[in-house]
Formats: structure tokens, sequence, C-alpha cells
């Protein structure tokens, strides 16, 4: 690096040819990409758009007069969704950061309590999202013989299932820490929850994060879930809108909502993750 900050430094022909080599590469890369984007424009447009199904296609799904119409009462309860999403992600990160602290826990004094959470995210992770928010929105009300917030019914079956993906992930993550980190960190004289925070988890967050954004994702979706529990969020709105004007345009709005929701998630995962690639590959390609 100091030898090419220099004044003088002039590259040799091996790199001038490397240079050239990747540049080429890109250009041919870029030339690829927009052939094949026209070449697919081209058969979506013959085999969809110039049809004569399509003008039906698009009454019923893309109405833009509808989606008007339904935006007031879809946006609202999709806000309704994005308060759920907010609560749940706090809620999940909590629970899913003890379930796997207590899954690392060493010592055979500690084996009930990693069986417990063990089976918990046995459970859990095989049981459908949809039939935990039944047993949850409908069965703790009716056992309780309370009247619960669907708002707070819904937080904690997202909880229940998605603390046990996150768990797993972050105890993925701690145990692919290599353990003379943690010796070392218990020879300094550290307890194990302060190597756990102050050694572990700081190294174990690189290789968490790709997976514990997808899991973000999936949660984002499975919040329009709950409108099974009576909630009137985004996926309800579109319903009622649906039955008033006998048109499916609502439920495409309300799924470009989600889209866009998930959009930015997706795109920083893709950027993380490549990032994570090039800093382990890096020196090993041309």
């Amino acid at each position: 690096m100091g030898v090419e900050l220099s004044a003088g430094y002039e590259p040799s022909a091996l790199e001038l040819d490397r240079r050239a080599f990747r540049r080429r590469r890109e250009q041919r890369s870029v030339l690829v990409a927009i052939v094949s984007t026209l070449a697919f424009a081209a058969i979506v447009w013959v085999t969809v758009i110039d049809t004569p199904g399509w003008a039906a296609v698009q009454q019923a799904f893309f109405d833009p007069q509808v989606a008007l119409q339904a935006l007031p009462r879809v946006w609202n309860g999709f806000l309704f969704n994005l308060q759920v999403l907010g609560l749940s992600v706090i809620s999940v990160g909590l629970v899913a950061l003890v379930l796997a602290s207590i899954r690392t826990l060493r010592g055979p004094v500690f084996f009930p309590a990693r069986a417990l959470v063990a089976g918990y995210t046995d459970i859990f992770r095989g049981l459908p999202f949809i039939i935990v928010a039944y047993l949850v929105g409908f069965g703790l009300p009716t056992i309780t013989n309370t009247r619960i917030s669907v708002l707070w019914l819904g937080v904690l079956a997202i909880t229940l299932t998605y603390s046990a993906y996150v768990a797993e992930v972050i105890r993925a993550g701690i145990e692919a820490v290599h353990p003379s980190q943690r010796l070392a960190a218990r020879a300094l004289g550290l307890s194990h929850l302060q190597t756990l925070r102050r050694v572990v988890l700081p190294q174990a967050l690189r290789k968490m994060t790709p997976p514990l954004m997808n899991d973000f994702i999936s949660m984002q979706k499975d919040v329009g879930l709950i409108s099974i529990l009576g909630a009137v969020d985004a996926v309800r709105a579109a319903q009622i809108e649906a039955s008033q004007s006998y048109n499916f345009t609502p439920y495409v709005l309300a799924g470009i909502l989600f889209i866009l929701m998930a959009i930015p998630s997706i795109r920083l995962t893709d950027w993380y993750t490549a990032r994570l690639r090039e800093r382990e590959q890096q020196g090993s390609l041309l």
C-alpha cells in the first residue's frame, strides 16, 4: 500500500494486464445483463401482457381506482402490523438471547435447564406459526377468562415461535467462536456472563448477523398472519375492502406494502453477506 501511494509508483505489465482483464470482464458482464434483461422483458410481454386474458387480470388485481380507495384502510392496518413487529423484535431478541445463553452453559448441573430449552426450541421450530397463533390467540383468553388485546396476543405468538429460531442462530454463533477465546477470558478473571458479553458475543455477532436478518425478514411476513386473531391489520383491511369492491386489488396493495417493508432488509442482508465474503476471500480472487 505504501509503495502504491508513493509518487513514483508505476504498475507492472502484469498488473496492467490484470486490470485490463477485470475491466473487460466487467464490461462483458454488463452487456450480458442488458441483453438478458431485454430478452426476459420480451418474453413477459409476449406470454403475459400481450394476451387476451391480461385485461381481465389487470382489472381484477391491478385496478388503480380500487387501490386508491382501499389505501387509507389498508395503510392503517399496516401501521398496526408495524407496531406488532417493533414490539416483537425487542421481545424475540431478549428471549432468544436468554435461551441461547442457557443452551451454552457448561456443566452437568445445568443439564435440566439445557434440556428444557432444547425441548422448547424443538417444539416451536416444528409448530407452524399459524397453529401457535390460534393456540395463543384463542386458547389463552379462554383459559384465563380475560380479554387480552390482540396486539399483545400477536406479539406473544411471534415471540414464542421466532425466539426458538433466533436462539439457535445465536447459539451457533456463540459456539463458532474458538474455545481459546473463552478460556483466555476466564484466565483473566472474567466471569461466565462477562466472558459472554465482552468476548464471545462481539465475535459471534459478525457470523450471526446474516441469518438473524433473514429471520427478521421472515418475521416481517408472518406479522401479516395476526389477522386470524381478529386484528384489523393490512391483510384483514384488504379482505374487508375486497369484499366490498368484489376486486382483489386490495390484497395486491397489502402485498406491495409488505414487499416495500422487506426490500431494505433484503438488500442490507445481501450487502453485508457480500462484504463478509469479500473479507474472507480477500486475495483469493483474480
